[in-house]
């Protein structure tokens, strides 16, 4: 099915022409509840992986033998689904949800044990707009990454993971792929989702445009709010970040958000080249209650069956995870930020 995202509730070239210089492109994935297959693109489906090749692993140092179950996790969501659509849990599906929702312990488990990757997006050049070439015209990207929140110096960062691959020198594909026995959080396991991809036009970041038209749009969306809360219009009204610069959720190319933290410069660290997004993954596919970016074919929806979550990631804090390729070399390090 067809995934069509609204037009915006302004024209912000009209409101800002020096935005033509700056226009972009990016494709929304639209990530979707679905039963995706090893030969098609997909968030949280099966990844096309060689029978012969070892599967990813995690074996950083970190506390890995509490957490919770993969299949108690898929089942708990069932349970919620069909509770939430009839109308709420009973007494025996609160029961049930607790139990599922419980955290177990491996023992003996080490800190350095691995951990199997869990695979987050699959995506076939064929199918995405947009999407680069990979380096020695790789046509398969998979984005993994370890179901635990305990990497980096902070030790609560992610740590994600890139392959590139042909996909037609895959002779024999994997069956079932390994999971970990136990996984840090419930976000961190995708729902298998189909994929509906569509290019839309994208403006960068505020931060990240000449300080004049930056200060500009700030001026505008502070007139905005004024009038807003003149008008009691209980804080609806429309915001370049929010409605007119990068659509939420997931998507390929396009500008980066930045907004937990300032703009920053990314760099290729094998040759210093400035380094381009490849793919955003979201936890959420629009926000709020009339939620401008959610696509045009669900609005007829009934709000309570709405569902911007579709993949059940969580990123960070409800947030993204951008991933960035070097434009001259795509076989040179990916780098990452959460937002």
């Amino acid at each position: 099915m067809v995934r069509t995202t609204p037009p915006r509730p302004l024209q912000v070239e009209e409101l800002f022409p020096t935005l033509r210089a700056f226009r972009g492109v990016t494709t929304r994935l639209h990530p979707r509840p679905g039963r995706p297959d090893v030969s098609g693109s997909s968030v949280g489906g099966p990844f096309l992986w060689p029978a012969d090749e070892p599967w990813p692993v995690c074996t950083e140092p970190h506390k890995r033998s509490r957490g919770y179950r993969v299949a108690d996790i898929r089942r708990r969501r069932q349970v919620l689904d069909v509770a939430w659509a009839r109308d709420r849990p009973t007494d025996g599906e609160r029961a049930l949800l607790d139990e599922l929702g419980r955290r177990h312990r491996v023992e003996g488990a080490t800190d350095t044990d691995p951990v199997p990757l869990i695979g987050l997006v699959q995506l076939y050049r064929r199918d995405v707009p947009g999407l680069p070439p990979g380096p020695g015209g790789c046509d398969l990207l998979q984005v993994f990454w370890c179901p635990f929140e305990a990497h980096g110096p902070s030790r609560h960062g992610l740590a994600p993971h890139v392959r590139w691959r042909r996909s037609d020198e895959v002779v024999e594909a994997l069956g079932a792929h390994p999971e970990p026995v136990l996984v840090g959080f419930e976000g961190s396991v995708a729902e298998p989702c189909v994929l509906h991809p569509e290019e839309v036009v994208t403006y960068p970041y505020a931060g990240s445009l000449p300080s004049r038209l930056e200060a500009r749009i700030d001026a505008w969306e502070e007139a905005q709010e004024r009038r807003a809360e003149k008008e009691e219009l209980d804080d609806e009204w429309v915001t370049y970040h929010h409605d007119l610069s990068i659509p939420q959720g997931c998507r390929v190319g396009g500008f980066p958000s930045w907004h937990t933290t300032d703009p920053s410069p990314v760099h290729c660290e094998a040759c210093a080249a400035p380094m381009a997004l490849l793919i955003t993954v979201g936890s959420r596919e629009w926000d709020g209650r009339d939620g401008s970016w959610m696509p045009v074919e669900e609005r007829d929806t009934a709000e309570d069956l709405r569902d911007p979550c579709p993949t059940r990631l969580t990123v960070g804090r409800d947030g993204l995870l951008n991933v960035f390729a070097c434009p001259d070399d795509p076989g040179h390090p990916h780098r990452f930020s959460v937002q």
